[in-house]
């Protein structure tokens, strides 16, 4: 059985889609975009795009009952490697278990957007 989670905590999905679902042990989410959840707007420097990303996936897993610790794989959207060094510098704040991911540049986003975060996230820890 699968279940759609939703929380006001991260931005509202802007498409025909949830922002993550759980099937049996694991948490799926959708990309999350540096978007502040109480304006709808992107943040306006990478850095801060990054860690809005992983806070709104933070949010979603929050209302699973899961955290950071449970996700297994992350995938990460750039759309420019040259902001690779400062991506893995911030995401190592919030992943200090260093789950299984894969980083790609990408040419564009939505909403303009300059970083894209999604999870898989599992309840064992």
């Amino acid at each position: 059985m699968k279940k759609i989670i939703n929380t006001n905590d991260a931005p509202a999905a802007i498409g025909p889609y949830s922002q993550a679902i759980i099937t049996q042990d694991f948490l799926f989410t959708s990309g999350q975009l540096g978007i502040d959840p109480s304006t709808g707007e992107l943040e306006g420097s990478f850095d801060a795009q990054v860690r809005r990303a992983i806070e709104n996936a933070g949010a979603i897993l929050k209302a699973a009952g899961l955290s950071y610790e449970n996700v297994v794989k992350t995938t990460c959207f750039l759309t420019d490697m040259k902001n690779f060094a400062a991506f893995n510098s911030i995401y190592a704040e919030y992943f200090k278990h260093n789950p299984a991911r894969s980083c790609v540049e990408v040419s564009a986003l939505p909403k303009g957007a300059l970083v894209e975060i999604e999870l898989i996230a599992s309840r064992e820890k």
